[in-house]
């Protein structure tokens, strides 16, 4: 065979061999900085934190507010319920600096495997170019300037030049695929470095805001501590608890009243216990002794000890929640009813989980325990009307244990 028509094959195989890797390059390309589907982003972090920016913001007020009252038996109750407040804004922030280290640990996670995606590609690649180089060898290792420069004729020339730029283009895009997946990993691996630094500083701040809740329920509990030391101060508190109790019992009536045609007629009985962790009771129903010189209380209920700040509290009969709210002698409670006449209280709690005209199941999260309102510790009070009467839970309540 002729040495001009060889040259001319070899120069087709060449162009042929080209064209193929190209075409293999240019689908790694195509999804080569394609997006993963993510379930979480930076964005939404960063939303998390400007929710953050908020609570601390009413937090400051509240505080304020604190600073603005006197130090006297008239602002005491008041103070309880703006402390018990804040410690509420603090809860929350301690949930959004979890929800804060969650997204952190997902995000991470996503990044590690874009990362470890991308240094894969670019394994590829490299690979891909060495195989370019391989074949331009094996072919006759033919030169750019030597395709143009054995042309025969202008005609052929022309040819040869689209040739040799498609060839020097395709020596390029691989050289800048290449360079673009290194600038690619170094990104990646800046952002994985500053994640990981910014979920560090959020376990901090996460630890502190635990430690400032301990401090501010500690606050709580020595103020309300510090007025039963009081006799005269003692007794406006009692009297406010009273008070506020009436206040309950009336807002009870008018909402079941509101309900009656959907409630329903009640059943009697059928109650779990209100919590699953502690089967102490610290106080029962009924008359007790408050150590204030001739003043007693109705109990109007139970309190269950050794349930801390984090345990659930139960709806322990299936019911429509008819009040969830904030009152300064309660602190955050839930009533439930369960028919006309016949309803359940729940008392003291740090958090609420449901709302007015929710319609709960038996043993579903309403709330969690803790020590807002009147309350120097940590407890869940507990009560149960039965045909528009308090009736003693303890006979609902089995296996309890007697701690008062």
């Amino acid at each position: 065979m002729p040495a001009k028509q060889t040259k001319k094959k070899t120069v087709k195989h060449i162009l042929r061999s080209a064209l193929l890797v190209l075409m293999v390059v240019s689908l790694l390309q195509f999804d080569l900085f394609e997006p993963t589907a993510s379930a979480v982003t930076q964005a939404e972090i960063d939303q998390l934190k400007n929710n953050a920016d908020g609570l601390s913001s009413e937090k400051k007020d509240l505080q304020k507010q604190i600073d603005a009252l006197k130090d006297d038996k008239d602002d005491a109750i008041e103070k309880k319920t703006l402390l018990d407040q804040q410690s509420a804004v603090i809860r929350q922030e301690i949930t959004n600096v979890e929800a804060q280290i969650s997204a952190y640990e997902e995000l991470i996670a996503q990044t590690k495997r874009e990362l470890e995606e991308t240094e894969q590609r670019e394994e590829e690649q490299y690979e891909l170019f060495c195989r370019r180089v391989r074949a331009m060898e094996e072919n006759g290792a033919v030169s750019y300037w030597s395709v143009l420069f054995n042309a025969t004729d202008f005609a052929d020339l022309l040819g040869r030049l689209d040739f040799v730029s498609e060839i020097m283009e395709y020596d390029q895009g691989v050289m800048d695929t290449l360079q673009q997946l290194r600038a690619a990993i170094d990104a990646k691996k800046a952002d994985l470095e500053a994640q990981l630094s910014e979920q560090e500083a959020a376990r901090d701040e996460l630890k502190a805001k635990k430690a400032e809740l301990d401090k501010q329920v500690a606050e709580a509990a020595a103020l309300v501590a510090e007025i039963q030391k009081n006799e005269e101060a003692a007794k406006a508190l009692l009297s406010a608890k009273e008070a506020e109790a009436r206040r309950i019992d009336q807002l009870i009536k008018e909402k079941e009243a509101e309900l009656a045609a959907s409630l329903g007629p009640a059943s009697v009985g059928g109650y779990i216990w209100p919590e699953n962790v502690s089967k102490r009771i610290t106080s029962p129903m009924g008359s007790r002794n408050t150590g204030i010189p001739g003043a007693s209380t109705n109990h109007k209920g139970v309190d269950i000890g050794g349930v801390g700040y984090t345990t659930s509290v139960l709806a322990t009969k299936a019911g429509v929640v008819i009040i969830s709210e904030r009152s300064s002698s309660y602190g955050e409670y839930v009533v439930i009813s369960h028919g006309a006449g016949n309803s359940t209280t729940y008392a003291h709690m740090s958090q609420r989980k449901v709302k007015v005209g929710q319609t709960v199941k038996q043993g579903q999260v309403i709330g969690i325990t803790g020590s807002t309102g009147i309350s120097s510790g940590p407890h869940l009070h507990y009560e149960i009307v039965e045909n528009n009467v308090r009736v003693d839970p303890l006979k609902y309540l089995p296996g309890y244990i007697k701690a008062w």
